[in-house]
Parts: C-alpha cells; structure tokens; sequence
C-alpha cells in the first residue's frame, strides 16, 4: 500500500475534497488525524475507514486550535509523516470592492493563514520523519476568476507559498507540493453554483470547461494527492500539480 502506516495531518476533511482524501489515504493504510470545524462530519467519513484514525474538532484559523489538534495528534501516534492542509471556504462570490473586510479576512484566515499555523506547530514533527506538506490550490490561484477576487488571492498565495517552502524545507527533506483542481462537484461548489447569475447553465459550463468533458467528483483529486503524498513522488517538490482535465489548456469554449 503506498501510504502503509503514515500519519497524516488532513484539515477539511469532513467532506468535499477532504473526505475523498481521507478515505483514499485509509485505503492505502495510512492513519489520519482529521482536523475539521464539523465534529459529526469527521465521524461520519471515519466511521467509513477502516484503522485507527483520530477525530479532531478544531478551527483552523486558531492558531491555539491547530497547535493542540497537533499535540495530539503526536501524543495520539508518536509522530506525523504529512499534513495535508486541505482546508478552505470559497464565501463570497463576489467583486473585490464588494467583499467585506469580515469576508475578506475570513478567506486569508482559513485558506491561507491555517497553512502558516499547521507548519509553525508541525514543523519539528515532519523534520524528524523527513515527511511532506500538500496544499490544496485550485487553478483559479493562476488564471483567475470572474466575481471570485478575494478567493483566488488566496489561491495564488498558496501556490507561491508552496514554491517558497518547497526551497525552505528541501535541507530538510520535507518535500512540498500542491494540487490544483479546476471544477470538483463538491458541497461547497454546490453552494457556489447557487450564489451566480445564471444557476440554471451552471453546469453544463462546469462540463464544458474541462476538456476532458465533465467536471468531476473528489475522488479523482483524492488520487493524485495520495500519489503526492507516497514514496511514488519522493523526488517531487514546489510543484503545483493541475487535476483539472485539461481546463487550463488551449482556447474556452
């Protein structure tokens, strides 16, 4: 199994994303810590995994939250191999002068400043196992996106932290990539599609812009991840990795 008996760090994953992740990483037989704001959601995906896993209701934003759900997970295991910072919100879909300075510090707390918390109390953990840090990105964090503004700052920020601490931790062997989807059906894209102009030709736009043809589910970026995160990869860092079927690619429809 490519993840047999790693620890892995998984934020957000109590859906989405991050429960596909979650449930792929068991099924290679790695031990997961999953830290996430829904307590019952975290069961629910654990209930589903066979192995011994650790429920962790935590904001990620809090840096005294990240730093215990931490501690406890290496009191828990011993040690971490990896953490996965999959945790993010995409609220609101708005202009830059029409975000709030609420909505916009929430979106720089969450998708981004959880990442400078998980490192700051991690670090010492994954230096000692020689681990790797994954980032969720999106490949909106590159090309942009229309009444998204505040969202893809974020997503750009990651993919420029990710190169930066790919060079900062490589003495280390701490290895640090990135994934980059473009449309995932997921809970939170669901709640995206509502909040637009045009809801009704939602998706057959999230279809088209794929080249691949459809706009998938979790599963397929739970793959690449796991691959990311396994010995398959040990020579892969400061890469922002696209599983977007091809949407980045040529001209739109």
């Amino acid at each position: 199994m490519l993840l047999n008996d790693k620890v892995i760090f998984l934020t957000g994953g109590s859906q989405g994303i991050g429960a596909e992740c979650a449930r792929a990483y068991a099924r290679e037989g790695a031990r997961l810590a999953i830290a996430a704001l829904d307590k019952d959601g975290i069961d629910e995906v654990i209930s589903g995994l066979d192995g011994d896993h650790l429920c962790l209701p935590c904001d990620v934003s809090s840096a005294a939250g990240v730093e215990e759900a931490i501690l406890q997970t290496i009191a828990h295991f011993g040690h971490i191999d990896a953490i996965h910072n999959n945790a993010g919100i995409a609220h609101p879909s708005k202009t830059l002068h029409e975000t709030t300075t609420d909505e916009w510090d929430r979106l720089m707390e969450v998708n981004v400043k959880s990442i400078y918390h998980t490192t700051r109390y991690g670090f010492e953990a994954l230096k000692a196992s020689r681990g790797s840090i994954l980032n969720t990105s999106s490949m909106v964090g590159s090309i942009g996106q229309s009444l998204h503004a505040a969202y893809t700052a974020t997503k750009g920020a990651i993919n420029a932290l990710t190169k930066s601490m790919a060079l900062d931790y490589a003495v280390y062997g701490i290895r640090v990539n990135a994934v980059a989807p473009a449309g995932v059906w997921t809970p939170m894209l669901r709640r995206w599609a509502e909040e637009q102009p045009n809801t009704e030709e939602i998706e057959n736009y999230l279809d088209q812009i794929h080249p691949l043809g459809y706009c998938p589910t979790g599963d397929v970026i739970a793959d690449a991840c796991t691959f990311l995160l396994s010995e398959k990869a040990r020579f892969i860092t400061g890469t922002i990795l696209p599983v977007s079927g091809g949407a980045e690619l040529g001209y739109r429809r």
